[in-house]
């Protein structure tokens, strides 16, 4: 939960407290109530909890199909509430240049595609 204008210096906050690794982002959701939705999806993977000596570090063991699935039945979000893509951490980003790159190479996507994926990867490097 992040009340702040770019979510992912929230993310990086908690990485830099809580553990001794960045965060991987899959997905953000967006509410008008996060409180409220945080405190829901909690109850609701509540037997899925992974600590159970700290109760303040919460984490769980469930698959982002599982977390879309589950606030899709129980609540109402904004049209563009929910981005659920996969968020390429950055070891997955410069192999996913590579990937584009090779594509290139091959000639299947353009300069243009090429061009325009490795300006969205970039900054994640």
């Amino acid at each position: 939960m992040a009340r702040r204008l770019d979510p992912q210096n929230r993310v990086d906050e908690l990485g830099d407290a809580s553990v001794s690794f960045n965060f991987d982002v899959h997905a953000m959701i967006f509410s008008d109530d996060a409180p409220s939705l945080e405190a829901a999806l909690h109850r609701a993977f509540e037997d899925r909890k992974l600590n159970m000596v700290n109760t303040r570090r919460e984490f769980f063991n469930v698959t982002l199909d599982e977390i879309i699935e589950t606030v899709g039945k129980n609540f109402d979000l904004p049209a563009g509430g929910m981005v659920a893509e996969n968020i390429p951490d950055q070891k997955n980003a410069v192999q996913l240049l590579k990937e584009y790159k090779e594509l290139l190479d091959l000639g299947i996507i353009t300069e243009h595609e090429f061009q325009s994926k490795k300006a969205e990867l970039l900054p994640l490097i």
